[in-house]
């Protein structure tokens, strides 16, 4: 029988001393690091009269501003019109930790339970769709602060180790035993690692928004902020989309609204928030920088059900500072956006005790900024696609983390889809099947906290999933990365 024993973090939060975060936290700004930036633009105007487009694109996270480039991209005459209901990049792509995967369907294990008649072939995309995405940034010059060093995922519990051992390759995927992880990141916490050189690069989330939104406007899309779409119908021939003070009668109309409530109603249980917490430190002293290493500028992540994520950050002042986030990621009663859950001192304390825990040579550290968001989460947790009012409005949710990277690829699939021509995009069942709908309140609810708690005990049995896990990898709605 395989025992139970509790994970290196939960052991971490015992063997912290509460002081110790407290005093870490005490004059932490409640903000996003990404956004508290003195570069970031100005508002744009809010709509205020009756427009027309030959592509309205709704949201101005990087659904809708890697669907309004590409679009511009492949028509540079379209008039491409882009509402957002709040500012640009303020949500989760503003929000996020700034890596970009390769990986479409949240890893190997996850696409092989999915779809695994073509998980192959969606790995191959993914690595394209990471190239298309560089290029991009290198073509329209946009200094989003783009590292290419690849991802480590480090062991934290003996069990990991075997994981590494067979993920690496030999070649872009390299095992690292305990003292070569060391000579990468130092951390009497990582039992051994596996060094993924290409298939993750890390960006300052905001500056790619922002510059994304300056390459969109070169190519003459207009953008409009404080413009939420109310409500969306044919008229004619064409989409009326209306907002409190004006109105868009659009062609085509691409839906990039992720976490929030969809104008397609069909889509209303198709998605549900959870709540994703992270730290940035002070700037590290020349002496703890060299006490932890990290002379190569890869994204960190563990193994854990509940894992978390780590980066450098070279600050505009060319300081050294580092990101630690994710591991709790709560859902609330009700399943609607709500900001009053953006911060969780909770989520922050247990963060902070695990960084500790982490690198103890840090303990004399302070965090400078924390920060929460919402993730649109789907039931399969990567993203599903729709096509609506005879095919003239296309939508992609459920990023579930990975919107970084996918939503490049998603904007081509949508693209496509309203082109209506069939192409090797169209055609995926990625793209033709939908993950299934959550079921409502109290069910969903109830169902989210028992997988929580269900992860939790796999870790803590060498990741040995359990009958409500197994059920949930069985009817279509379970996760393993």
């Amino acid at each position: 029988m395989t025992t139970s024993t509790p994970t290196f973090f939960e052991n971490a939060e015992k063997n912290i001393d509460p002081a110790l975060t407290a005093a870490a936290l005490r004059d932490t700004k409640r903000a996003v690091y990404w956004l508290d930036n003195p570069d970031r633009p100005g508002a744009r105007p809010k709509l205020a009269e009756q427009i027309t487009a030959d592509l309205l694109v709704v949201g101005g996270g990087y659904t809708g501003l890697w669907s309004a480039l590409q679009a511009k991209e492949r028509n540079p005459e379209a008039k491409v019109v882009l509402l957002e209901a709040g500012w640009v990049g303020d949500e989760a792509s503003g929000r996020n930790g700034g890596f970009c995967e390769a990986s479409l369907v949240h890893g190997e294990s996850n696409g092989e339970n999915h779809l695994p008649e073509e998980n192959a072939r969606l790995t191959e995309l993914g690595k394209e769709n990471l190239k298309e995405f560089v290029g991009a940034i290198k073509r329209y010059d946009i200094d989003c602060d783009l590292i290419q060093d690849g991802g480590l995922n480090v062991a934290t519990e003996p069990h990991q180790d075997q994981w590494l051992r067979e993920e690496a390759n030999g070649e872009d995927v390299l095992y690292l035993d305990r003292e070569e992880t060391s000579k990468m990141i130092r951390s009497t916490a990582f039992i051994s690692g596996s060094w993924s050189k290409d298939d993750t690069v890390l960006v300052h989330p905001a500056k790619l928004v922002w510059g994304l939104l300056k390459a969109c406007e070169e190519l003459g899309v207009k953008v409009h902020e404080q413009s939420r779409v109310l409500s969306l119908a044919e008229q004619g021939q064409l989409m009326a989309a209306n907002t409190d003070s004006g109105q868009v009668l659009a062609a085509k109309v691409v839906l990039g609204t992720n976490v929030f409530q969809p104008l397609l109603k069909r889509n209303a249980l198709m998605t549900v928030p959870v709540y994703d917490y992270a730290l940035v430190t002070e700037p590290l002293t020349a002496a703890q920088r060299e006490a932890i290493g990290w002379e190569t500028l890869t994204g960190l992540a563990d193994l854990n059900s509940r894992f978390h994520y780590s980066r450098p950050i070279i600050d505009e002042n060319r300081d050294f500072r580092i990101l630690y986030g994710g591991y709790d990621a709560p859902y609330f009663f009700g399943g609607k956006v709500d900001r009053k859950h953006y911060n969780s001192e909770s989520s922050y304390a247990r963060l902070a005790a695990h960084f500790f825990s982490t690198f103890p040579d840090l303990k004399d550290l302070k965090f400078s900024h924390a920060w929460g968001g919402a993730i649109d989460t789907c039931s399969r947790f990567f993203a599903f696609f729709d096509l609506a009012y005879n095919g003239k409005v296309a939508s992609a949710a459920g990023f579930t983390g990975l919107g970084v990277g996918a939503t490049h690829f998603a904007a081509k699939v949508m693209l496509d889809l309203l082109e209506g021509h069939k192409t090797e995009l169209t055609e995926l069942k990625m793209v033709k099947k939908k993950p299934l709908p959550f079921p409502p309140e109290p069910a969903a609810w109830l169902g989210v906290k028992m997988m929580t708690a269900a992860m939790a005990r796999a870790d803590r049995r060498e990741g040995k999933r359990g009958l409500f896990l197994r059920t949930m990898d069985a009817i279509g709605m379970g996760f393993d990365s």
